[in-house]
């Protein structure tokens, strides 16, 4: 991901007007949420990013502080903190693009281990050669050197991927976006949800790795967040619940036990006591699941709209950015909206549930392809990290609060 030094400059001094107009952006907040309002101080580590499919937090060098890393289309690279210098991991794992990646400290030594979803052709369902493809990126023993890719079992269309905690150590969870052979969505077979297991110290063999299918019932499996020993699938049908390491399959959410009917989710993220989501596929509405109470008749899901005004929604976490105890929403898209802009919002939670009007986090500085919550610098407050597709950037949102 190199630029000519004409064209940096150029994006540069573009990126420093975004940054001037993003500072100055008035809360639209009718009164600020009691936490008061955080102020976020972007800085762009990456002006030369190609599409920006995925970000994954983690400390790839044993210093002890989280690093930034980066699915991009052609190569799959690290940004050390605090100086924010880019490493190359892997470049061109297939023809097509890089999709996906997951990283997370697999045998206690203090550093990250990575996998890695390429060969993104998401309108070939049938044929596995040309269509997906599912990587560990092997540590090299020399520092700078590319990693070594032991190719793994996979489905056609891979597309999300995560390492989940469990009691017999991390899982890797892949998703595939469409059932074998399905077309346009529809078909005779749901995403086949694998779960990936390892002994660390044999990772490096591919002979070592077990998979396993999960129950998850999605002809389109979008994307997917864990908690609690819990994983939360997202896709065209709903949501699904998988306990790790058991053989349990919930349908949480579907048009039938929601009010109103779920549009079919696209992005998810889980909080303590809701789940956000981006409805539908590639969607508009931001929206908020509530379980009803405990023996309530009926026993739906309320389905509460923050927003219809995204396009191509396609980020989206949770946590709290204001330090009031309460967990907020932040979500992002990649295409201009109704008034022509991108950005990144956030939607603080009240004390009643309730949730107040939005506040802009970035506009227009960032087309969020995908983003990240953590508290990158130890300071206490969570910072978001952004990968900009249209505006070809990485970007860091500091918390200043």
């Amino acid at each position: 991901m190199r630029l000519s030094y004409s064209l940096l400059c150029f994006r540069y001094a573009a990126a420093t007007r975004f940054l001037c107009s993003a500072a100055v952006l008035p809360a639209t907040l009718a009164a600020a949420p009691p936490g008061g309002l955080p102020k976020f101080e972007p800085q762009t580590i990456d002006f030369s990013v190609e599409i920006g499919y995925g970000l994954a937090i983690g400390d790839v060098d044993g210093d002890g502080a989280a690093d930034v890393l980066l699915c991009d289309k052609g190569e799959i690279s690290w940004f050390h903190n605090p100086d924010w210098k880019e490493t190359s991991i892997v470049k061109n794992l297939t023809l097509r693009d890089h999709v996906c990646l997951a990283a997370a400290d697999l045998d206690g030594d203090g550093k990250v281990e990575i996998a890695a979803g390429a060969q993104w052709n998401p309108g070939e369902t049938s044929d596995k050669t040309q269509s997906g493809a599912v990587f560990f990126l092997q540590r090299p023993t020399e520092a700078g050197a590319p990693w070594k890719p032991v190719p793994l079992y996979h489905d056609p269309t891979t597309h999300r991927m995560r390492w989940v905690p469990s009691d017999k150590g991390h899982v890797l969870v892949v998703l595939p976006l469409h059932g074998i052979g399905n077309k346009n969505g529809a078909g005779e077979n749901t995403a086949n949800v694998r779960t990936y297991r390892v002994d660390p110290a044999k990772s490096g063999d591919a002979a070592a790795w077990t998979h396993e299918v999960l129950g998850a019932k999605l002809h389109v499996a979008h994307n997917l967040d864990h908690r609690d020993g819990y994983l939360y699938l997202g896709g065209a049908g709903g949501i699904v619940r998988e306990k790790i390491g058991a053989a349990e399959s919930t349908v949480l959410i579907s048009p039938g036990n929601t009010t109103p009917p779920t549009r079919g989710v696209g992005e998810i993220a889980k909080g303590a006591d809701f789940i956000a989501a981006v409805e539908p596929f590639h969607g508009n509405d931001l929206v908020i699941y509530r379980a009803a109470p405990a023996g309530e008749a009926g026993g739906k899901w309320t389905r509460t709209l923050l927003t219809d005004s995204l396009n191509q929604g396609h980020a989206l976490g949770v946590g709290d950015f204001n330090g009031d105890g309460r967990e907020d929403v932040v979500v992002g898209w990649r295409n201009p909206d109704a008034g022509g802009h991108v950005g990144v919002k956030l939607f603080f939670q009240k004390a009643d549930g309730g949730w107040e009007n939005t506040f802009w986090v970035a506009r227009d500085l960032v087309a969020a392809e995908d983003l990240k919550v953590v508290d990158l610098d130890k300071d206490g407050r969570l910072d978001i990290v952004v990968s900009g597709r249209g505006t070809k950037n990485l970007v860091i949102f500091w918390n200043r609060k």
